[in-house]
C-alpha cells in the first residue's frame, strides 16, 4: 500500500483531527503544508482538490477525499492498527453524534468566536468583539455538557475506548482552552476538562501541538 498525502495546514484543527487519526493509527504520511489563508487564497492546485478551498485533502492512490469526517473514517478502515470506531451502531452512532455537535456548535462558537475573537484578533492589532463572545458562550457551554452527558462516567466520549469522536473534538477544546472564557468553560464541566487532559498527554497529540500550546 502506497504512501498516503494530507494536505492542509498545521494551525488549522480539522487538519490536526486528521493528523492525529493518522498518529493514533501508525501510520506514515506525507504533510503538504497548504495555507488557504495566504494572500491570493487557496492555491489553484490545492482547488483541484478541494473545490471549496478549505483543509484537510487528503489522497492514497487513486482516491482523493476531503472532509474529515470522511478522510478519518477512510483511514480507519482502510489500514491496519487499533480501531477509532466503537464496535456497536450504537457507539456509532453517539460517536457521529458527537461528531456532529462539534462542527455544528461548538467549532464556529468556540473556535472562531471565542478563541479567533479574543486571542487571534488583538494579536493582529484589533479589538475584540465583546458581543460576538458573549453570545458564544451559551452554545459552547451547552456543547461541552451535552458531550459530558454522553460520555457519562467512560473515559472517552462516545465509549470505553479513543474514538474518532475525541480525536474531532480535542483541536477545538485545545484552541478554546487558550481563551480565558474557554478555560472556565472547560473547567466548568468537570468531566470534559478532564477528558481534555487525558488526551493531552497522548504521543498523537503531543507530537501534532499547536504553535500557539
Amino acid at each position: 500500500m502506497s504512501t498516503p498525502t494530507l494536505f492542509g495546514a498545521a494551525y488549522s484543527v480539522y487538519t490536526r483531527s486528521a493528523r492525529l487519526t493518522l498518529a493514533e493509527k501508525g501510520i506514515d504520511y506525507r504533510f503538504d503544508e497548504v495555507d488557504i489563508f495566504a494572500p491570493g487564497g487557496p492555491p489553484a492546485a490545492h482547488l483541484q482538490r478541494q473545490p471549496f478551498g478549505k483543509i484537510p485533502a487528503f489522497e492514497h492512490d487513486a482516491l482523493r477525499l476531503y472532509e474529515t469526517a470522511a478522510i478519518c473514517r477512510y483511514v480507519d478502515e482502510a489500514f491496519d492498527g487499533p480501531a477509532l470506531q466503537p464496535a456497536t451502531p450504537a457507539g456509532r452512532a453517539v460517536m457521529a453524534q458527537v461528531i456532529g455537535i462539534c462542527d455544528s456548535y461548538l467549532y464556529r462558537a468556540g473556535v472562531w468566536d471565542i478563541y479567533v475573537e479574543r486571542i487571534g484578533v488583538p494579536k493582529r492589532g484589533g479589538t475584540s468583539d465583546e458581543a460576538k463572545i458573549d453570545k458564544a458562550i451559551p452554545t459552547v457551554r451547552k456543547a461541552l455538557q451535552e458531550m459530558a452527558r454522553l460520555s457519562g462516567d467512560r473515559p472517552f466520549i462516545a465509549g470505553p475506548d479513543l474514538s474518532l469522536a475525541d480525536l474531532h473534538a480535542y483541536p477545538m477544546t485545545t484552541l478554546l482552552r487558550l481563551a480565558p472564557e474557554g478555560r472556565d468553560l472547560l473547567v466548568g464541566v468537570p468531566a470534559i476538562e478532564a477528558w481534555h487532559q487525558r488526551i493531552s498527554a497522548r504521543a498523537s497529540s503531543v507530537k501534532t501541538r499547536f504553535a500557539v500550546e
